[in-house]
């Protein structure tokens, strides 16, 4: 008797077990994961921080208003450290926590990853990098290069360029140096540089710089005795400082240095100040934003709260606002395949990556999730999986950002 007893006891623990954990499963079911791949260490850090804390807070602020039609978000950080290999292992730890889509913040994981994506059924979303080609939806299934390639952005520092000059027939004879991190990321434009010097007459001189880019003075000694027309900075991290600095002390007019929008962020100038007033960048579409209403919305419901990721003096600088306008372009995808998958549930990586691929992100729409005056209209297809690229040039004044160009 004492053994059926026993029998039975033990049968009942297992199946209120069982039951415990098929409850905790429905629970985290219940929950979008969202991996976050991020790098908060190594010499790209004053760079990827605010990225990772603006992406983040978005996350949380989206938890805040409600989450996706009442579905709320759950995420994992992973530091990279800005490693091709750290950042295949990050994707592998948490692909299998409910991933549908995956943001690396590198060119050369991207590269990596698009070989992943089809069998892991998971987006690769690079906002403003990646593989520029990957815009071609009909060719890279899973890739979003959302609202803007390097191609864009190399081909919007050309069109600054001529403006500047008085028209594209204007470069015929002209000089122009790319200073470019060498790697995937450094690389991505220079296709379109070449094709550009082609039609119009001008000469490219391409000045690759070793990562992570604390050593240029052989590269600015070129730039100096060469004397080109205008320098196209293509660099990351600490790599975008010492450019400037080297200009300044080489005597290249910061003027004529037009950076990739991941050479144009407070952690690029701030250090030298005066000394890089003049210098320009290409923006993705945003710039510094401290008035707009996703800043107010964060500093009131996240860091209001006493939930903000880092410091709230960073909350609307530049990168602060990419790390948050890439989560939203995300999250947005998410929504999208809620409106044909059911609203208010779970959402799969076959259903995002249709999602993704139908965003319709009209400008009430930007308004009302806080980007208005911030970002134009956004809408993918099968065939266009990019969806925007309006680029403007902003340049540094000594202090602050200011927008030097219409769209």
């Amino acid at each position: 008797m004492k053994l059926r007893k026993l029998a039975l006891a033990t049968s009942l623990v297992a199946v209120g077990a069982s039951a415990l954990m098929a409850g905790n499963a429905f629970a985290q079911a219940k929950e979008q994961f969202i991996p976050v791949l991020s790098y908060r260490t190594g010499p790209y850090a004053p760079n990827g921080v605010p990225w990772a804390n603006g992406y983040v807070d978005y996350i949380k602020l989206t938890n805040a208003r409600g989450g996706i039609n009442g579905v709320k978000l759950s995420f994992e950080e992973c530091e990279t450290g800005y490693d091709t290999a750290r950042s295949v292992e990050c994707y592998e730890r948490l692909k299998g926590k409910g991933a549908t889509f995956v943001q690396p913040l590198s060119t050369g994981a991207t590269f990596a990853l698009t070989e992943k994506a089809p069998n892991d059924k998971i987006s690769v979303v690079t906002v403003g990098y990646g593989r520029s080609e990957s815009a071609d939806g009909t060719v890279f299934k899973w890739n979003f290069p959302l609202a803007g390639t390097y191609w864009v952005a190399a081909d919007s520092i050309m069109q600054a360029i001529a403006k500047k000059e008085g028209g594209f027939d204007k470069l015929k004879g002209k000089k122009i140096a790319l200073v470019y991190h060498d790697s995937p990321f450094g690389k991505e434009p220079i296709p379109l540089l070449q094709e550009r010097a082609a039609m119009h007459g001008f000469t490219l001189q391409m000045l690759p710089v070793t990562a992570p880019g604390v050593e240029q003075k052989a590269t600015w000694l070129q730039v100096r005795q060469s004397k080109p027309d205008y320098v196209v900075l293509w660099g990351w991290g600490i790599m975008n400082s010492t450019a400037i600095k080297e200009a300044q002390a080489t005597g290249y007019a910061r003027e004529k240095m037009y950076g990739v929008w991941w050479a144009g962020a407070e952690p690029d100038v701030k250090d030298v100040a005066d000394g890089a007033k003049g210098y320009n960048a290409v923006t993705m579409q945003h710039g510094a934003e401290l008035g707009s209403k996703l800043v107010k919305d964060v500093l009131a419901t996240v860091h209001g709260k006493g939930q903000g990721t880092g410091p709230k003096e960073e909350v609307g600088q530049v990168l602060y606002m990419r790390g948050a306008m890439s989560a939203m372009l995300a999250l947005e995808g998410v929504r999208s395949a809620q409106e044909r998958y059911g609203k208010g549930k779970v959402m799969n990586g076959e259903q995002v990556r249709w999602g993704l691929e139908n965003l319709n992100l009209t400008q009430p729409k930007l308004d009302a999730l806080g980007f208005a005056g911030v970002m134009r209209p956004v809408s993918t297809s099968c065939t266009d999986h990019m969806g925007a690229n309006w680029a403007r040039i902003h340049t540094w004044d000594g202090k602050a950002w200011k927008f030097t160009s219409d769209w």
